[in-house]
């Protein structure tokens, strides 16, 4: 093919567009706002430290697995450095009220056996929550890399759609057990009685197959999409953001950046949160409900991240997983209700891998659930021009988030060398993504047909892809990508072709 496509925004979803759509002979041109690109992939220093700004923990990188192959696929999975969670405790999970430590081993036969021993009682029905959850996943095509037969039209069991929450309380009964099923709720902002149960499957089999880190950052899979993109014929261009998509007759005739300068292509891709899109496109471009309906979808909670480097001769010890905390029992469904006095109610924190990682940790990082009402006060204001009662707050939810960090790390604050925090509102301005959103959209299920948006639009030759568009994540996102990809270049052809390359599916 030689159609020329311009994609707006160089987040996760955009640069792996880009990079399938180079692969298929498309000349790709990448607009994105930031002076990097790369999305929740982008990593940044402090004295001469590197954080993560989004993609901590990853699965499916693992032979035969979804990301394995696309990446494979797209021969970029050779440039990545991964380091795999520790096999006996690929998540620990600790209740600090209780004292109580949960160490959960990777892969599904060890993490079942593990949990029947430490409520034995259960066992019958945690067999069948297993056996059932990947059933579930097994509803998408998609997750396993096949041809789609109808993706969310075609019929799907009756769990499909149920509730998270509902779901696990089929199989059990011992409400501890049933907060240890859903800990990993921070990866996909789960919510009760909305989180629909195939959404808490799909991230769930995911990672208990095999889940890692990125050795020396996540950037780096951002730098092998952008410069597949590149020795394609393409570019990937940063730091000018888009400011008007021109609309006539419901066809992109152009778009314009910040810098007045000006791209034209045959398709345009929208990585950008749909109520981002809309500012920047015609009024008329879109039918009202159209409009409506993209403003009206509730979005998922946002995050409070703390970043700590560790002092020289620290004797922090690197873990080889994440550990989630939970101030106590009750929380897991209600992490991100948010009340000044008790924040946080719980934090995922790790310490991120380096090439030459020993014993010790040289960083750290922390990440509570928040939801963008937390800073509603503020949210006339923008990065570097906050008011002073704005610093004073985020001050106080750092100290009481390394309170709560202390009473897992017990004198973790002694070697702290360098800390400071970001919030719902940095999430916003960076990503321009509405109410910093983490996982954009929430997928409801007492109401999908909301919350689930098309990858065609209105505008004939104007698509969308990203965490916005059916799934969200590291996973999710490429997902997305190849149908996004696909309704240019042909249904199921990227598919088939990384079936056909394949070893293993």
């Amino acid at each position: 093919m030689n159609a020329h496509v311009i994609i707006i925004g160089g987040g996760l979803g955009g640069l792996t567009t880009g990079a399938l759509l180079s692969k298929e002979g498309c000349r790709v041109t990448v607009l994105e706002k930031n002076p990097i690109a790369g999305g929740g992939l982008q990593c940044f220093r402090r004295q001469g430290v590197l954080f993560e700004t989004g993609m901590h923990i990853v699965g499916g990188f693992t032979p035969g697995h979804n990301l394995y192959e696309i990446c494979r696929y797209l021969g970029i999975m050779d440039k990545l450095s991964i380091r795999d969670t520790d096999p006996d405790c690929m998540d620990s999970v600790t209740f600090g009220r209780t004292g109580e430590i949960y160490r959960l081993p990777r892969g599904r036969v060890a993490l079942e056996n593990y949990l029947a021993r430490r409520f034995p009682g259960q066992a019958d029905g945690l067999h069948r929550y297993f056996d059932d959850l990947w059933t579930l996943s097994e509803e998408v095509d998609l997750f396993y890399l096949r041809p789609d037969s109808g993706g969310m039209l075609k019929p799907h069991s009756d769990a499909f759609l149920m509730p998270a929450d509902s779901f696990i309380g089929r199989y059990v009964d011992d409400p501890v057990l049933a907060e240890l099923l859903a800990y990993m709720n921070p990866m996909y902002g789960g919510v009760a009685g909305h989180t629909p149960a195939f959404v808490h499957a799909l991230i769930n089999v995911l990672y208990i197959n095999g889940s890692g880190m990125f050795t020396d950052g996540s950037q780096q899979m951002a730098d092998a999409l952008c410069r597949l993109i590149t020795q394609a014929g393409g570019e990937v261009l940063t730091g000018d953001p888009v400011t008007e998509i021109a609309v006539e007759e419901r066809f992109v005739t152009r778009v314009t950046t910040r810098r007045g300068k000006t791209y034209k292509g045959d398709w345009y891709i929208s990585d950008l949160h749909p109520c981002t899109l809309l500012t920047l496109v015609p009024e008329t471009a879109f039918p009202r409900s159209y409009r409506s309906r993209l403003q009206e979808i509730p979005n998922s909670y946002s995050a409070f991240s703390v970043y700590i480097k560790f002092k020289e001769g620290a004797r922090q010890p690197f873990a080889g997983h994440p550990c989630y905390y939970q101030e106590d029992h009750g929380y897991v469904w209600r992490l991100a209700e948010y009340d000044e006095a008790d924040f946080p109610r719980g934090f995922m924190c790790l310490t991120p891998p380096a090439g030459n990682q020993g014993p010790w940790a040289e960083r750290m990082t922390l990440n509570c659930p928040m939801p963008f009402s937390a800073v509603a006060a503020w949210a006339d204001s923008h990065t570097g021009h906050r008011p002073p009662d704005y610093y004073a707050w985020k001050e106080r939810m750092l100290q009481q988030t390394l309170d709560r960090l202390e009473r897992l790390r017990p004198g973790i604050r002694r070697d702290i060398g360098l800390c400071f925090a970001s919030t719902p509102l940095t999430i916003r301005d960076y990503y321009g993504t509405k109410e910093g959103a983490i996982y954009g959209y929430n997928r409801d299920c007492r109401n999908m047909a909301l919350s689930q948006v098309p990858i065609g639009t209105k505008v004939r030759n104007l698509l969308l892809t990203g965490q916005n568009i059916n799934l969200h994540g590291i996973c999710g996102v490429p997902l997305t990508a190849i149908q996004t990809a696909e309704a240019i270049v042909g249904r199921n052809t990227i598919v088939t072709k990384i079936r056909q390359g394949s070893l293993w599916l």
